[in-house]
């Protein structure tokens, strides 16, 4: 089934690019790494209220997410490694939500996403 395009709402999105090598102020690598993400995208899709409890488990029993993405473009590239802006579109503060789980049907794309607090 199609999704309505009055139901969808925008958010942005941004791909994971890779990770880089932290140094310390002699050029030294920490041990540590920086993630790099791509620029964030906007995009328009159906996105759940809060989570219940449904009958349904379309992402397994132990799966733990707060919200669902439904897209019918099954082109998307959103992935388990993207990052999200859902509740708050201002992509100079930092992302709101991760991707949990990307379920693929026939017609639709489902993702499960978390809320998580990210410091600035």
């Amino acid at each position: 089934m199609k999704s309505l395009e009055r139901n969808k709402v925008s958010f942005y999105y941004s791909l994971y690019d890779g990770k880089s090598p932290v140094e310390d102020e002699d050029g030294n690598e920490t041990g540590e790494y920086e993630v790099s993400y791509e620029e964030p995208v906007e995009m328009k899709a159906n996105i759940s209220a809060a989570r219940g409890e449904t009958s349904t488990r379309q992402f397994g029993e132990l799966i733990n997410y707060d919200k669902v993405i439904s897209i019918s473009d099954l082109s998307c590239p959103i992935d388990e490694h993207t990052v999200l802006w859902v509740d708050g579109t201002d992509t100079t503060k930092p992302h709101d939500y991760l991707v949990v789980k990307v379920a693929k049907s026939l017609n639709n794309l489902s993702i499960a996403i978390s809320k998580v607090n990210v410091r600035e």
